[in-house]
């Protein structure tokens, strides 16, 4: 398998980072690595920087990792995890303005052609162009 930029879903709830990543996985297939997380320790609504974090590491490829998220605190909590890597990935990690289902499908349709990381975010945030 040749490297793929890695996709991570970020949702405040479990259920739909889960649904999201197997919608991607089925529509998409296995060459691109996906990763997900959502909700709070508890099992209550919310997201969590470490969390996030590792599931930036488990995706992690040298093309980088694009993070497709749900709210406002999701996009928070997701730059805060860029920012706390270590500086030789932070500049591999993007956190994508677009819808997070239609998001993540179009972003690993693009990372499984091959594209760069740069190439996969704009193809992921076309749907937010409007």
């Amino acid at each position: 398998m040749t490297d793929t930029v890695g996709i991570v879903i970020v949702s405040h709830s479990a259920d739909i980072a889960k649904g999201t990543a197997d919608m991607v996985r089925q529509m998409v297939g296995t060459e691109v690595k996906v990763a997900f997380c959502g909700g709070n320790p508890d099992g209550g609504l919310g997201t969590s920087v470490p969390l996030i974090i590792d599931a930036i590491n488990d995706v992690w490829s040298p093309k980088g990792v694009a993070v497709l998220v749900d709210l406002g605190g999701a996009e928070t909590n997701s730059e805060m995890a860029v920012e706390m890597l270590e500086p030789a990935r932070r500049d591999l990690v993007v956190v994508c303005n677009a819808p997070i289902v239609e998001g993540a499908v179009m972003a690993a349709t693009e990372a499984a052609g091959g594209s760069s990381l740069a190439q996969v975010k704009a193809v992921a945030e076309e749907l937010s162009a409007d």
